[in-house]
């Protein structure tokens, strides 16, 4: 075993680096990505170490990236796309739904598309529309799409690879405020002994309800679980890590113990990914349940200005006062 202690961002960055070691088919493609390293420097001194022709500094054209990514797939290579920013990826979003969802179906199965698109995501870092939105359910609602959205170091840098190694199409959400979060990381596992990339995790045990995140609000329900323990009430957190494929096994198993359940995610509520897992824990878990399955989430409102950020977000309280009225009930 050996373990090592990294931000989420230097987890990528590793995680990155150790796939192209392993294959010299994993090529970068992205704005600013080479000689700048990325917005957020996930992707600094990659192209000092592996070239121009692995690191590719390209137009901004997020279509032209992804299109060109697509090609690229399909002569037998591993393109890794970043997305600068969330809401950059919606000039993408004809290429990636209906071309790189679709080639494999589209092809009766002879085409492979194994492509990663990175998209930092979500808010907290003071930017405005487009920088720090949280487009997750589109593309979990595109047949044909993988998407993960990591919470964590481990998860980040053995994430990256298994997306990687994967010759399916996966959007790889990055919680771009929890870039610089520390956590231990074994780097002595291999992508097929690390924690399956589609698998749901329990992060916290408890017996009297159960709060569900992904991505940037696990955090935040790490913090409230802690919070409600101190008023005596016992939670236990599941990390999604994975929203398409859904594995909702460990949340069923949990709220058939706890009898409630609270999901908590940055994007808007309307049709948003609680819809679709309140949706099923009701169906699943009905005679289990001692309340409503509630959500906490950002607000059916463009992303605002950074001085109102904070109320927009979901917090601590926000997601206290959702298990209160849980106990309402």
């Amino acid at each position: 075993m050996a373990i090592e202690t990294m931000t989420i961002g230097k987890a990528i960055t590793a995680g990155l680096r150790k796939a192209m070691e392993n294959d010299p088919k994993v090529i970068l493609m992205g704005e600013d990505i080479g000689k700048l390293g990325g917005v957020f420097r996930i992707t600094d001194g990659l192209q000092k170490d592996f070239g121009e022709s692995r690191v590719i500094d390209s137009p901004l054209a997020e279509a032209g990236i992804v299109g060109t990514c697509v090609g690229l797939a399909i002569r037998g290579y591993r393109p890794v796309v970043e997305i600068q920013f969330d809401g950059f990826v919606y000039p993408a979003y004809d290429q990636i739904v209906c071309q790189v969802a679709k080639m494999h179906y589209r092809s009766n199965g002879h085409l492979n598309i194994p492509m990663v698109i990175r998209i930092p995501f979500g808010g907290g870092i003071g930017a405005v529309e487009h920088h720090s939105e949280s487009p997750e359910a589109y593309f979990a609602h595109t047949a044909g799409l993988k998407v993960i959205a990591v919470s964590t170091p481990s998860d980040a840098y053995w994430g990256i690879q298994q997306a990687i190694a994967s010759n399916d199409p996966i959007v790889f959400f990055e919680p771009k405020r929890r870039y610089y979060e520390k956590g231990q990381v074994d780097t002595s596992l291999t992508v097929d002994t690390a924690f399956p990339l589609h698998a749901a995790r329990v992060l916290r045990e408890g017996t009297d309800a159960t709060l569900i995140a992904y991505g940037p609000m696990v955090r935040t329900a790490l913090d409230a679980a802690n919070a409600a323990a101190e008023d005596g009430r016992d939670i236990e957190v599941i990390d999604l890590r994975s929203l398409s494929p859904l594995d909702l096994g460990p949340a069923l198993t949990s709220v058939r113990k706890t009898g409630r359940a609270i999901v908590v995610h940055e994007a808007p509520g309307n049709l948003g990914m609680g819809s679709e897992i309140a949706a099923r824990i009701t169906e699943e878990a009905f005679y289990s349940l001692e309340a409503p399955v509630l959500r906490v989430t950002g607000y059916d409102t463009p992303y605002p200005a950074a001085r109102v950020e904070e109320e927009y977000l979901p917090d601590l309280d926000r997601v206290l006062d959702a298990v209160d009225r849980s106990f309402g009930w």
